[in-house]
């Protein structure tokens, strides 16, 4: 299956599959080196065995949330373990993040619709 990767609504995959939830609040340092970094794991990740799809969003005060969709617990383990995505977590920990947070789930059932039309 071909990675979908958008910044709106991601149409979900067929369950089971697995987010990781990415939630964080952004400091005010050093913001291209952060952009710079966002865009290659963005890249990156959309290289990785399993993944899915992509989902991200970022109000105005640096509060986040970023899905990354993939079809097993392993993948998620290796993509983790990614040598590049190591190094910019530690980047994130200790010079972009005033806090942040990981969260795995599966999914067994998703639903939803969308209002075609309507503003």
């Amino acid at each position: 299956m071909a990675a979908t990767v958008t910044t709106g609504f991601a149409p979900p995959p067929a369950p089971p599959y697995y987010p990781v939830i990415f939630s964080s609040r952004r400091n005010d340092r050093d913001e291209q080196g952060h952009d710079v970094m966002a865009t290659r794991m963005f890249e990156l990740v959309q290289q990785q065995p399993g993944f899915l799809r992509f989902e991200s969003t970022r109000d105005a005060e640096g509060f986040g949330i970023t899905v990354a969709y993939f079809d097993n617990e392993d993948n998620i383990l290796a993509w983790r373990r990614h040598g590049e995505h190591a190094d910019a977590h530690a980047r994130g920990r200790s010079d972009w993040y005033q806090h942040f947070g990981v969260r795995v789930a599966r999914v067994e059932r998703a639903c939803g619709a969308a209002r075609i039309g309507h503003a």
